[in-house]
């Protein structure tokens, strides 16, 4: 990894050390993908078997598409006792952590006569895409899988490409298991969010799709999502990044490992290290350089390393700065008395505190969720939820005398606005209000 120091860079050059790796060609990502999208969308589940032969080399039929009831079934029994404990534990401290983000119903009485309420409700046909490629993501099933279920989503669909068996990696099957996922479908890639986002013969429909993915799987997610008839989508994440803050306190190698641990993503993954001293910079390249020769990924890892680098800096505070702005992914801060750094940090996608807190927790079972906003999103994006798989409905409702209290506001705002429908219906309801009072006594009248 190359070191630079931060102040013998002009603000334009700060920029340039900043940006992610370049995408593939825009346009041509988009015209690629929108070809796949339509694909899938005419053809059906004859495009998912083509094209995943075209671009995965399995060969399926209509009829293994979908895994079967005994499949998923059988996946217990194909992973070992260690894996099957290490899933649950996993499960059990994301569910505890997410049951606690579940929302709650709000009921306000804005003032005499008038309720103003919001309740959440489950969206109900989700879809989740699992990433294959060259990792067993099964966390990432857990990550969508949990929250989904603890939102109570009735149809969740989850596609994920086969292997090159042609089948779905028993860890994957029990994770989802555990979620109460039983719609599971072989389907990689664009034409996977295409299968989802209108629906096939085999692949149901869903009305919002999650889960991170390539370039592709990205644009695949915004195209449909501009399409009324497609499907929402949870959040931009793409390539995997990472930051670490380190001061002399820190340890070069638990730096070189959280590094690397993104670097062994994807060759687009990127790993930024600031630290304040020149010494520290040395170490940790070299604890870099040293573990990367030890990695069954190390191929990877270096051309990742290749747009990674290590940012000298004067103080802690300055390196804070450089991490709002560049809005990572992954911001660890491996700092003495990390704590009390929290309330500086203003844009960043999960953080994680402290000599012992390595990023890998997150994405396993800390708690929290690794599906985050990448490339600088983290700005005006959060990580996943609860709430990302339900909508929240606002509710109102008003008596007689409090839509009287309220008339003269509605009405003049309306008369502003030049609306007269708007203004007329509160004067037509203020006039029955009104005949109805004259016959009362003046006792019972409204106003």
């Amino acid at each position: 990894m190359k070191t630079i120091i931060w102040h013998s860079l002009s603000p334009s050059q700060h920029t340039t050390l900043l940006a992610r790796p370049a995408l593939a060609d825009a346009a041509a990502l988009r015209e690629q993908t929108l070809q796949i999208i339509e694909q899938t969308r005419a053809q059906g589940d004859a495009a998912l078997i083509a094209l995943t032969q075209k671009y995965d080399g399995v060969t399926l039929t209509p009829e293994t598409l979908r895994v079967e009831a005994s499949t998923l079934a059988a996946a217990a029994e194909k992973i070992t006792t260690a894996a099957k404990q290490a899933i649950d534990h996993a499960f059990d401290n994301i569910t505890t952590f997410h049951q606690a983000q579940v929302p709650m119903p709000v009921r306000v009485e804005i003032q005499a006569g008038i309720w103003c309420s919001k309740a959440p409700r489950p969206i109900a046909r989700v879809g989740l895409y699992i990433p294959g490629g060259t990792a067993i993501l099964l966390s990432t099933v857990l990550m969508l899988g949990v929250p989904a279920q603890l939102a109570g989503c009735e149809q969740r669909v989850l596609c994920t490409p086969p292997n090159q068996s042609g089948d779905v990696d028993p860890h994957i099957l029990y994770a989802a298991q555990r979620c109460g996922i039983t719609q599971i479908f072989k389907a990689g890639g664009a034409q996977a969010v295409a299968a989802m986002a209108y629906g096939t013969d085999t692949v149901p429909k869903v009305d919002k799709i999650f889960g991170p993915g390539n370039a592709w799987v990205t644009q695949a997610k915004l195209l449909v999502a501009q399409d009324p008839q497609g499907a929402a989508f949870d959040l931009p994440a793409g390539p995997s990044e990472v930051m670490v803050i380190a001061d002399s306190s820190a340890n070069p190698a638990f730096v070189a490992a959280d590094l690397l641990s993104q670097a062994e993503h994807g060759v687009d993954s990127q790993a930024i290290c600031v630290c304040t001293s020149t010494a520290q910079a040395e170490n940790i390249a070299a604890a870099v350089d040293a573990q990367l020769a030890t990695l069954p990924r190390q191929a990877i890892a270096a051309q990742a390393l290749q747009h990674s680098s290590i940012i000298v800096v004067e103080d802690v505070s300055q390196a804070i700065s450089i991490a709002n702005d560049y809005a990572a992914e992954h911001l660890i801060l491996q700092l003495d008395n990390a704590e009390q750094w929290m309330e500086a940090i203003t844009a960043a996608g999960s953080v994680f505190l402290g000599h012992f807190a390595p990023e890998s927790v997150g994405d396993y079972a800390s708690g929290t969720n690794h599906v985050l906003p990448t490339y600088g999103y983290a700005k005006n994006y959060s990580g996943l939820s609860v709430s990302d798989f339900m909508t929240q409905i606002t509710f109102q409702s008003l008596t007689a005398k409090g839509l009287q209290q309220l008339s003269h506001t509605v009405e003049t705002l309306a008369e502003i606005e030049g609306l007269a429908a708007h203004q007329r219906a509160v004067s037509l309801r203020c006039d029955c209000i009104a005949a109805q009072d004259a016959d009362l006594p003046a006792t019972e009248k409204t106003i």
